[in-house]
C-alpha cells in the first residue's frame, strides 16, 4: 500500500505544519485548500488516509465526507476540529470518519494517529499472520467498528489465550454483547475485566454507563480502551 496522505484545510499554516510533520515521517503528502480542490485530487490519485478540516468555507468537511461516502472511495478520514466539543467530532465518526484530531496539536500527535490508521490497514491485510496481543486487540477493534461482531469475538478469544491477565479483551466482549442487546452478558464481561484489574477505567466507565441507560446502546458512547 502506498503511504500517501491528503491534507484538506483552508488554513495555510495548518497545511504546512501537517505537510512538514508527515513528510519528515516518510509519508507522501498532498494538500487541498477546500472541498472542491480535494475532490479533484481524490479523482486523480489514491490516498489511503485523508486529514480533513471540519470547518471550511463553501463545502464543509462534513459535506466532503458525505461526498466521499457517496463515491464509495476507499480511504479513511481523520477529521480535524478546532471548535465545539468531543461530541461534535464523534458525530463525524458516525458518518464514517475513523478518528479525529483537535487543534492545536503537536507534530508527534499527527504522526501517531496516521501511523495507527495505516497499521490497521496492515493488520487487516495480514490477518492470518497476526499473533501478538496488541495486534490481535487492534484488529478486533477494527472488526467491532465495522460491526463484524462474530469475527471480533473470535479474535478476542485468541487474545485472552495469548495473555490471560489482561482486562482489555473482556471489556471489548462486553461492548459487543451490549451492541447485540445482551445486557446481562455485557455486564458479566465488564465485571470480569475489573476482576483482573480493578483500576481499568474503560470497563469501569462502561459498567457504570450500562447500568444507567436504557434502550438500544450506541458504539460511540462506549469506551473501547483506546489511548487518549
Amino acid at each position: 500500500m502506498n503511504k500517501k496522505v491528503l491534507v484538506v484545510d483552508d488554513e495555510k499554516n495548518i497545511r504546512l505544519t501537517l505537510n512538514k510533520a508527515l513528510s519528515n515521517a516518510g509519508y507522501e503528502v498532498g494538500t487541498a485548500l477546500n472541498g472542491e480542490d480535494a475532490l479533484e485530487k481524490i479523482n486523480q490519485d489514491q490516498f489511503p488516509v485523508i486529514l480533513l478540516d471540519m470547518k471550511m468555507p463553501g463545502m464543509s468537511g462534513i459535506d466532503l465526507l458525505d461526498k466521499i461516502n457517496e463515491l464509495d472511495y476507499q480511504t479513511r478520514v481523520i477529521m480535524i476540529t478546532g471548535f465545539g466539543n468531543v461530541e461534535t467530532a464523534v458525530e463525524t465518526m458516525k458518518l464514517g470518519a475513523v478518528d479525529y484530531l483537535r487543534k492545536p496539536f503537536k507534530p508527534e500527535e499527527i504522526i501517531e494517529i496516521v501511523e495507527h490508521v495505516f497499521k490497521r490497514y496492515q493488520l487487516e491485510d495480514n490477518e492470518n499472520e497476526v499473533d501478538s496481543f496488541e495486534d490481535i486487540l487492534n484488529l478486533a477493534k477494527s472488526e467491532i467498528n465495522k460491526r463484524n461482531f462474530n469475527e471480533a469475538i473470535e479474535l478476542l478469544k485468541k487474545a485472552t489465550s495469548s495473555d490471560t491477565e489482561k482486562p482489555e479483551p473482556f471489556n471489548l466482549m462486553g461492548v459487543i454483547y451490549e451492541l447485540k442487546n445482551q445486557q446481562a452478558k455485557a455486564m458479566k464481561m465488564y465485571r470480569a475485566a475489573l476482576a483482573l484489574d480493578p483500576s481499568y477505567r474503560p470497563a469501569s466507565d462502561n459498567l457504570q454507563r450500562a447500568g444507567e441507560i436504557a434502550g438500544q446502546p450506541d458504539i460511540d458512547d462506549m469506551d473501547l480502551g483506546d489511548e487518549e
